[in-house]
């Protein structure tokens, strides 16, 4: 593992088809590009997971995410923009813009414009929405520190970000926007 003094090492480590470890609003988080088949592949291996469950995206803005809300209907944009930034992910109908392994077995990708500043600036920086789910293995709790992303991880991480966690207790909601559903308080 590379630890990370800057965003520039970071980003370049992205864009090579790494997976990053990171804080977030609540838990540290991993992160690759969405859009990099390889990078997912490795990052549903370190965690564990199951494929069909697919990841959450998180961007700096709205506008980093209009390729998922292009054919979104106007009326279901006002609660994205009511809710964003913050500790909300929304269950947005998939518009083929999705890799399989972001989406996993849903017809829907999961979306949230993150409202912690690491996140944001690493978004801007990359020039994108990233993934972003927790940093754990499956069934186990999430990583709280940078000292536990080494003992889970070590040499599988292509670069740590140092930083704080945000000052949120809890992960943040996942919501259905074509329901309003609550599917993780």
């Amino acid at each position: 593992m590379k630890p990370a003094t800057n965003l520039e090492t970071a980003v370049n480590a992205l864009h090579a088809g790494g997976v990053i470890a990171c804080p977030t609003e609540a838990v540290w988080g991993l992160s690759c590009d969405p859009d990099n088949g390889e990078a997912l592949t490795h990052l549903m291996r370190m965690k564990a997971r199951d494929p069909a469950k697919g990841v959450i995206l998180v961007a700096a803005s709205i506008k980093q995410f209009q390729p998922w809300l292009s054919q979104l209907p106007l009326a279901l944009h006002a609660p994205l923009a009511a809710s964003w930034p913050g500790p909300n992910t929304w269950l947005v109908p998939d518009n083929g813009r999705s890799h399989p392994l972001v989406r996993g077995a849903h017809q829907r990708v999961a979306l949230r414009v993150t409202d912690h500043p690491l996140m944001k600036a690493l978004c801007e920086a990359f020039g994108g929405p990233l993934v972003s789910t927790s940093a754990n293995r499956a069934g186990e709790p999430p990583a709280m520190s940078s000292d536990e992303i080494v003992s889970i991880f070590g040499q599988e991480i292509a670069a740590m970000v140092a930083g704080e966690l945000g000052g949120n207790s809890r992960p943040s909601t996942i919501r259905d926007l074509a329901t309003g559903q609550v599917m993780r308080a």
